[in-house]
C-alpha cells in the first residue's frame, strides 16, 4: 500500500451535491487581473478566491479541496443525523450508522467515562512480565490496530507477481510522521520534539500517572522511537522501489529476523500459514529485533501503553482530545482551534464505515451522466497520451511498443465499486463505549483483511478509496486508474461547463493518474502489474535524464525563506502534473476540433484551460503545515504544481505570450520533456 499515487488531499470526507455551491465552480471573477501570468500564474489564475477564503482558526490549509469537504461534511451530517434521529432496525448499517454518530456526539458520557475504557489494556500490558509476554500482548493489540510491534504487517500485491497477494513487513510508522523530527537540530525541530515529549508526559498523566512515573514513560518512549528513527528509511529512500522490496521464505525470514516472534504474531492476527514474506526494509526491522530483546522490559511497557492512549485519545473525554490537538493540529500544522464535535463524528463514522456512508452518497447525489461522460474523457486522455507516446523522438519503438502495450490495459474504475462492502459481521453496540465500538471496527477490518488477502489472488475489483473520497489514484500493481464519486464535481468536473473548462480541470487529472503509470516509479511496472524492467538501457538512460531536469527544477525553488523543496520527493507527482498537463492539452485541442469555442469573458480557450487548471489548486496554508508536508508530502505545494508545472508547457507560453524577460519564463532547451 506504500506505492499506491494519490493526489494530494488527504481530507477523506464525503461530497457535496452538485451544482449547490457557486464558489467551486470555475470564474474568471476569482481571477486577479493585476497580476501578470508570466510573473506569478497563481495569483493571476485564482487570487480573489485566495483573497475571499482566508484560513480560519480551525483550518491549517484551506483551499479546493477542503472547501468542498466543508460542504460535504454538511451533507453527509444531514443524511447521518436523520439516521440517528429515528428508530432503526437492529443490526441494520442505518442503525450501524447512526449509533456510532450518536456516540461520538455525547460528550457528557465521553466525559464521565474519561480513559474507562482503555483500563483494561494498560492493565493487560502492566501485567506483562516477559519478553514472550510482551510480544503476545503487542500482537493482540495490533488486531486492534494498535501498532506496539512497532513494524506493520499487512497482506497486499507481491511486487514481482502481482497477481498474488504476500505478507508484507514495512518499516515502524513514527509518531512525528519522519524520522528528521527526531535526528534533526535545528530550532524548529528541535521545539516540536519538546512539545511532542509534553503531549507523551500528558498523556500518562491523564492515564493516572505520577508526574516521575509520566517523565520516565514519556523518557522512554522518545528513547525507542529514537532508535527506531535512526534505523528507519529517509522518505526520498522509501521511492527506490527496487530497493523496498526482498522476499523471504517464511523460514528464511524466522532465521533472518530471529528476534521477532513471527508466529506468535500471525497467529494473534488471525492470519493462516504462509509461505512466503516481503520485507520492504531489512535494517529497520533488524532495528525493531534488537530493540524487542535488549530495551528493558518496562520501557518496552511504557511504549505499548503509550501507543494504547495516543491511539484512543480521539475517542475518550474531552481533556485527551485536547491535549492530542494541541500537539498534532497546532504545533505540527498550526491549526489554532479544533474542528465542532459534530464534524470529527461525521470524520469518524466515514473512517469506520466509509462504503456504507459512500452507498448512501452515490444514491442521493452521483447522477449516473457524469460517470458516463467521465469514461469518455478517459478514453480521450488515452487516446492522447498513446498519440504522445508514438510521436516520442527519445524512446524507440521497442520501449513504445511496451509502453503502449501497458496504457491499452489500464484498468478504469469510476464512481462507485460495483459491488459494496459486506458489514454484516461489524456490529455497534449503543451499550458499549465509542473506543470499544471502534475497537471492534478496528478488529473487523484486520480480520477481513486477511480473510480476503492472505493466499488468496489479488481482487483488481477492490477499491481503494470510499466513493465520497475527493481525491483519485494509480495503482501499479492492479495497473488501474480509480476517480471516486467525491471528485467528480466542481471545480474538477462540472457537468454544466465546457471542455476548456473540464479538460483544464478533472482532463488533467486524468492524465495525471495516467502518467503515474509511467512516472520514476510506476514506469517500472510492467503492464501485468510486475516489478519489471520493459526498457531498454539506453532509452532508460534518457528518461532518468529528462526526468532529471525536474528534480534540479525543483531543488531550486524556496517554499519558505531558507526551506528549499524536495525535487526528489516530489519527483513521481511532479512528473504526473507535468504529463497530465500536456496530455489533457492535446486531447482537449483534439476535441475542440469538432466542436470550436469561442472566446468566453474576454479569454480564449486555451486561455481558459490553464486558468481552469490554477484555480482547482487554489488554497491558502500555514507555514507551520507547510513546513511539515515538505517533510512529509510527495505533493508540491499547490503555488507550484502551478508556477512551478506550468513553465514547462509549451502551450502556456503561447496562450499567454509568456516572454524571456518575465519571472516565470524557463528556456526552451531547459524545460521537462518526457511525455
Amino acid at each position: 500500500m506504500k506505492l499506491k499515487k494519490i493526489l494530494p488531499i488527504l481530507l477523506l470526507l464525503p461530497c457535496m451535491a452538485y451544482g449547490q455551491d457557486e464558489e467551486s465552480r470555475f470564474s474568471t471573477k476569482y481571477m486577479d487581473t493585476k497580476a501578470k501570468p508570466g510573473t506569478d500564474f497563481y495569483r493571476y489564475a485564482c487570487g480573489k478566491w485566495l483573497d475571499t477564503h482566508p484560513l480560519t482558526a480551525e483550518h491549517s490549509r484551506y483551499g479546493q479541496f477542503n472547501h468542498l469537504s466543508e460542504q460535504n461534511a454538511r451533507q453527509v451530517r444531514q443524511l447521518i443525523e436523520n439516521l440517528a434521529a429515528n428508530p432503526q432496525e437492529p443490526g441494520s448499517l442505518a442503525q450501524k450508522i447512526g449509533t456510532l454518530y450518536q456516540l461520538a456526539m455525547d460528550s457528557t458520557r465521553l466525559n464521565a467515562e474519561s480513559y474507562t475504557p482503555i483500563k483494561p489494556l494498560l492493565q493487560q500490558i502492566n501485567q506483562i512480565s516477559t519478553r514472550r509476554g510482551y510480544m503476545l500482548i503487542a500482537s493482540q493489540l495490533m488486531r486492534r490496530g494498535i501498532n506496539a510491534v512497532m513494524f506493520s504487517l499487512y497482506f497486499d500485491a507481491d511486487l514481482k507477481d502481482a497477481t498474488r497477494y504476500i505478507a508484507q513487513v514495512y518499516q515502524p510508522s513514527l509518531t512525528m510522521g519522519d524520522r528528521d523530527y527526531y535526528l534533526s537540530n535545528d530550532e524548529h525541530t528541535l521545539n516540536i520534539r519538546k512539545a511532542y515529549k509534553d503531549y507523551v508526559t500528558e498523556l500518562f498523566l491523564l492515564v493516572g500517572n505520577t508526574p516521575q512515573e509520566a517523565e520516565e514513560k514519556s523518557a522512554a518512549v522518545i528513547q525507542i522511537e529514537t532508535q527506531l528513527a535512526q534505523a528507519n528509511y529517509s522518505r526520498t529512500k522509501l521511492r527506490d522501489v527496487e530497493a523496498n522490496y526482498h522476499k523471504y521464505t517464511f523460514e528464511a525470514l524466522q532465521n533472518e529476523y530471529s528476534e521477532i516472534d513471527w508466529s506468535t504474531c500471525l497467529l494473534q492476527l488471525g492470519a493462516p500459514a504462509i509461505t512466503e514474506v516481503s520485507v520492504a526494509q531489512p535494517e529497520p526491522i533488524h532495528q525493531v529485533g534488537k530493540l524487542l530483546t535488549q530495551e528493558p522490559l518496562d520501557n518496552l511497557k511504557a511504549y505499548a501503553e503509550y501507543k494504547v492512549i495516543d491511539n484512543a485519545a480521539s475517542s475518550l473525554s474531552d481533556d485527551f482530545r485536547a491535549a492530542q490537538f494541541q500537539f498534532y493540529n497546532k504545533t505540527l500544522s498550526g491549526a489554532q482551534q479544533d474542528r465542532p464535535r459534530w464534524k470529527r463524528a461525521v470524520s469518524l463514522v466515514d473512517d469506520a464505515m466509509g462504503m456504507a456512508v459512500g452507498r448512501m452518497y452515490v444514491e442521493k447525489y452521483f447522477p449516473e451522466t457524469s460517470k458516463q461522460r467521465m469514461l469518455q474523457l478517459v478514453e480521450n486522455l488515452r487516446a492522447a497520451l498513446a498519440q504522445r507516446i508514438t510521436s516520442l523522438q527519445w524512446m524507440s519503438e521497442e520501449t513504445k511498443k511496451q509502453a503502449l502495450q501497458k496504457l491499452s490495459t489500464f484498468y478504469v474504475k469510476i464512481g462507485y465499486p460495483d459491488t459494496w462492502k459486506d458489514y454484516s459481521n461489524r456490529h455497534i453496540d449503543p451499550a458499549l463505549s465509542l473506543y470499544e465500538n471502534l475497537s471492534r471496527v478496528a478488529q473487523f477490518e484486520t480480520a477481513d483483511h486477511i480473510l480476503r488477502r492472505a493466499n488468496q489472488n489479488v481482487d483488481r475489483a477492490e477499491w481503494l478509496m470510499t466513493p465520497q473520497t475527493i481525491n483519485a489514484y494509480y495503482n501499479p500493481t492492479t495497473n488501474e486508474i480509480c476517480f471516486p464519486a467525491g471528485i467528480l464535481q466542481p471545480p474538477f468536473f462540472d457537468p454544466t461547463a465546457d471542455d476548456a473548462v473540464n479538460y483544464g480541470a478533472i482532463g488533467v487529472i486524468i492524465g495525471h493518474e495516467m502518467t503515474h503509470g509511467f512516472d520514476d516509479q510506476g514506469a517500472q511496472f510492467d503492464k501485468a502489474g510486475n516489478l519489471s524492467n520493459w526498457w531498454t538501457p539506453a532509452d532508460k538512460d534518457k528518461f532518468q535524464q529528462r526526468t532529471q531536469v525536474m528534480e534540479d527544477y525543483f531543488n531550486k525553488i524556496e517554499v519558505l525563506p531558507g526551506m528549499y523543496a524536495n525535487g526528489k520527493l516530489t519527483l513521481g507527482e511532479n512528473i504526473a502534473d507535468n504529463g497530465g498537463l500536456n496530455v489533457a492539452y492535446q486531447a482537449f485541442t483534439e476535441a475542440i476540433k469538432s466542436k470550436p469555442l469561442e472566446q468566453k469573458d474576454g479569454f480564449t480557450p486555451q486561455q481558459r484551460f490553464f486558468l481552469s487548471y490554477g484555480f482547482i489548486w487554489a488554497g491558502n496554508i500555514r507555514d507551520e503545515q507547510l513546513r511539515q508536508y515538505n517533510k512529509l508530502d510527495p505533493h508540491s505545494p499547490g503555488r507550484w504544481r502551478v508556477n512551478g508545472a506550468l513553465p514547462h508547457i509549451d502551450a502556456w507560453y503561447k496562450a499567454f505570450n509568456i516572454r524571456k524577460n518575465d519571472k516565470l519564463y524557463v528556456p526552451k532547451n531547459k524545460r521537462v520533456q518526457v511525455w
